[in-house]
């Protein structure tokens, strides 16, 4: 694709290719800096004057004075801006302002945790006080955490620790509790969905016991830029907040760059693999030595990059010199990668957003992502993984063909100039609010009138005491059981468990070499599933689903597999429901059934089919909210039902896309199942629901914002080039023989979309 060049060069003659669609400049910025503060200890000054730091960037300013005026705050700067000093230099001061003040450090990763201590201890290192800085999590050794417990001034751990360790144990932590100050929560943006709703539920049980022990600790939080970061704050924390976006930092130059990869098939508007245009992309970087980090939305996309990126380079590289970094990986190994990124000892890397977070992994002049990642918030997040140190840098979004990438392609100010989403979580949600309240009730009895962070609660603690969970004596409720609940209950996922992935190619030593959530498992771990791990390729040999281990051996084949999940829906209760003319919209409880069928043997450099075969494993049951979309005009009724299938088809596809772009959540979180003769209306309908147990208030947000969804539908359909319907807006070729006459299942959507919004909706 270029010759041999420097960055600079590869820049200049990239802005020739045909396929690149869009050209966007970041201009350099220079520093906002102001004085230190007055009220800052000289100890600090030094410390940062030891850095070559002699005043601060405008956003750390404000964050320093706001928190050591108990004012909660959110600070919202780009990555790379410093962030770190809007929280340590306010904790460090109020250390010094009172010695046996505590702070509680909680980022979403182990790995981000680790990189903060390292700094933290760092910075004190430089200055002549004691304070003790500890990580908590689940690798910190067992002689190791009775000290964080008694000495720790600062203590990091994860919502997850907090959840299952901390609170639950807090007698043990009453030096922590007592004299708790400061509680940083990092990286914001990512605690939305059903992540987020666990979380503010795990903020709430904090301030519960920190309110038990006397203290009334001050939330600093730190953000990528969202349209909400303040409104995510104050429902988090469940207190006021001050936004801080000030942003002070330099920036160096950034190109941005939307490339389209070229058709390959005019007829169907099919476009060359985005997976095959990375790697061609990323290889011309590499073989330069240009750092560069490949970003991927799927594991198992991840997976393919690597194994043919190292083909690709071999003769420049050593195979170490480019690796995988993902969600199954041990710690030991992520921690390693990141290492080798920040020496220059690896220079590529391909990732899935587990590296979009700030962890420190060093200058990096590239970044290319395969697709849209699914939001304007982690785009802009992994393109600040690029760059970091001033330098000149470039970000190459590739697109896929589907109806999401080709519409922000087709539309690049909604991506440049637009907002960015709003991050949304529901901390009331029942089923996440109950557990809670479990672990609560363990952790401190309630009595009679206490609410839950102003929720109230009593109905459902009555309904506890009866299903003998919970024991009322003397107007307080009572945890009943001998074991903790919060040990059965994820932040994360869905499902409780995980499945562990035991490699047992060599008979001497079987070793674990990573994990998997249960509803993936089935479609990426059944029996003879290839599972791909740092471009290594495994075949499952056996996934034992009751004992939640899938046993793997080593393999080298050339294909990968894909598996089909067959999904079936019953409405159990309609909430609420609307006339939208002849079509009815509908909100309510769901019970989804989902099962895996068959599997696909797809070759790895074609990806074309070459067999397939049947997965036995025991269907999952899913309770959760959706909106059911029914038609009821003459012109679907009266149609063939093939053709009304593929109408279904489309529009489950597009709409899917488009709510997933409005309600800012990957499209896995919010799924769309299309039905010609739906079990509860007979009618043609299409569903999208939450996939989360009880919802997330996902598709409630939807049923809210129909309209605009539904205009953003019509505009994106109406928009692409194709005549009867194509892969990159409806998802299919849409052209159909209905015996003498063609019919344009494009058409026939935009007609009932139409339709739809020429009537004002009616409240039934």
């Amino acid at each position: 694709m270029f010759g041999k060049k420097s960055l600079t060069e590869l820049i200049s003659q990239l802005k020739s290719d045909p396929n690149v669609t869009h050209w966007h400049e970041i201009e350099e910025q220079p520093a906002s800096i102001v004085p230190y503060p007055k009220n800052m200890d000289n100890r600090i000054k030094t410390a940062l004057g030891k850095r070559e730091i002699h005043g601060l960037y405008t956003h750390q300013s404000s964050a320093f004075e706001a928190v050591l005026n108990n004012e909660n705050i959110v600070a919202v700067t780009p990555t790379a801006s410093g962030k770190t000093f809007c929280y340590n230099l306010p904790v460090i001061q109020r250390h010094i302002n009172r010695p046996n003040s505590r702070a509680l450090y909680i980022f979403p990763t182990k790995a981000l945790a680790q990189d903060q201590k390292s700094e933290i201890n760092e910075f004190i290192d430089d200055m002549d006080v004691n304070i003790n800085s500890y990580t908590y999590d689940g690798d910190t050794p067992a002689n190791i955490r009775q000290v964080v417990r008694k000495a720790g001034h600062i203590v990091i751990t994860n919502p997850d620790m907090l959840h299952s360790s901390v609170l639950p144990h807090h007698t043990k932590w009453i030096s922590l509790f007592e004299n708790l100050e400061t509680v940083v929560i990092d990286e914001l943006h990512t605690y939305r969905g059903v992540f987020g709703s666990h979380v503010a539920n795990v903020i709430r049980r904090l301030k519960r016991i920190c309110k038990y022990y006397g203290s009334n600790p001050t939330f600093i939080c730190t953000s990528a830029t969202i349209a909400n970061p303040l409104e995510l704050t104050e429902e988090l924390i469940g207190e006021k907040a001050r936004l801080i976006d000030n942003n002070g930092a330099p920036k160096g130059k950034k190109h941005f760059v939307l490339y389209n990869p070229p058709i390959v098939n005019k007829q169907l508007n099919v476009r060359k693999s985005s997976t095959k245009v990375v790697n061609e992309i990323a290889a011309t970087f590499l073989k330069e030595k240009i750092q560069t980090i490949v970003f991927s939305r799927s594991r198992v996309s991840v997976e393919i990059i690597l194994s043919h990126l190292q083909e690709l380079v071999k003769k420049d590289l050593n195979r170490k010199s480019i690796r995988g970094y993902r969600g199954g990986y041990l710690p030991n190994q992520r921690r390693e990668i990141e290492r080798n990124l920040r020496n220059g000892e690896t220079i590529g890397v391909v990732s899935t957003n587990a590296l979009e977070l700030g962890v420190d992994i060093g200058q990096l002049q590239v970044c290319v992502m395969n697709g849209y990642p699914g939001s304007i918030a982690s785009s802009w997040q992994q393109a600040g993984r690029a760059g970091r140190r001033m330098d000149e840098s470039i970000v190459i979004m590739v697109a896929n063909s589907n109806p999401l990438d080709q519409y922000l392609f087709q539309h690049p100010e909604f991506f440049f100039e637009g907002s960015p989403e709003t991050a949304r979580l529901n901390k009331d949600n029942l089923i996440i609010l109950v557990d809670h309240l479990k672990c609560a009730a363990y952790e401190l009895p309630f009595e009679r009138g206490e609410t839950f962070d102003g929720t109230e609660i009593e109905e459902i603690l009555y309904y506890l005491a009866e299903e003998r969970v919970l024991h009322e004596q003397r107007n307080k409720w009572y945890w009943m059981n001998d074991a903790f609940p919060a040990h059965n209950i994820s932040l994360r996922s869905a499902a409780q468990e995980n499945v562990i992935i035991i490699d047992q190619s060599h008979v001497e030593k079987h070793r674990v070499i990573g994990e998997m959530d249960t509803f993936s498992a089935m479609t990426l771990l059944h029996d003879e599933a290839i599972y791909l791990h740092e471009g290594v390729q495994y075949q499952v040999e056996y996934l034992d689903w009751d004992e939640k281990k899938a046993y793997v051996r080593e393999v080298d084949v050339e294909y990968f597999t894909d598996a089909n999940l067959a999904v079936q829906l019953k409405v159990l209760d309609i909430d609420k429901e609307k006339q939208l003319g002849t079509s009815l919209l509908e909100y309510g409880d769901m019970m989804v059934t989902a099962m895996a069928t068959i599997f696909k043997k797809l070759k790895l450099e074609t990806f074309e089919n070459i067999g397939s075969g049947p997965i036995h494993l025991p269907e999952q049951e899913l309770h959760t909210n959706g909106i059911a979309l029914s038609f009821s005009s003459d012109e679907i009724t009266n149609m063939r039902e093939d053709v009304v299938e593929q109408m279904l088809m489309g529009l489950a596809h597009v709409l899917q896309h488009v709510a997933c772009v409005r309600v800012m959540c990957d499209k896995n979180d919010l799924h769309a199942v299309p039905e010609v003769k739906a079990i509860h209306s007979e009618k043609p309908t299409v569903f999208l629901y939450d996939r989360y147990p009880g919802g997330i208030g996902l598709s409630d947000t939807v049923y809210k914002q129909i309209d605009v969804i539904l205009h953003d539908a019509i505009d994106f359909i109406d928009r692409c080039t194709c005549s009867e319907g194509c892969p990159s807006c409806i998802g299919i070729a849409g052209a159909y023989s209905d015996f003498e006459r063609e019919v344009s299942v494009k058409k026939i959507i935009l007609s009932s979309l139409n339709s739809i919004i020429k009537h004002k909706a009616t409240t039934l």
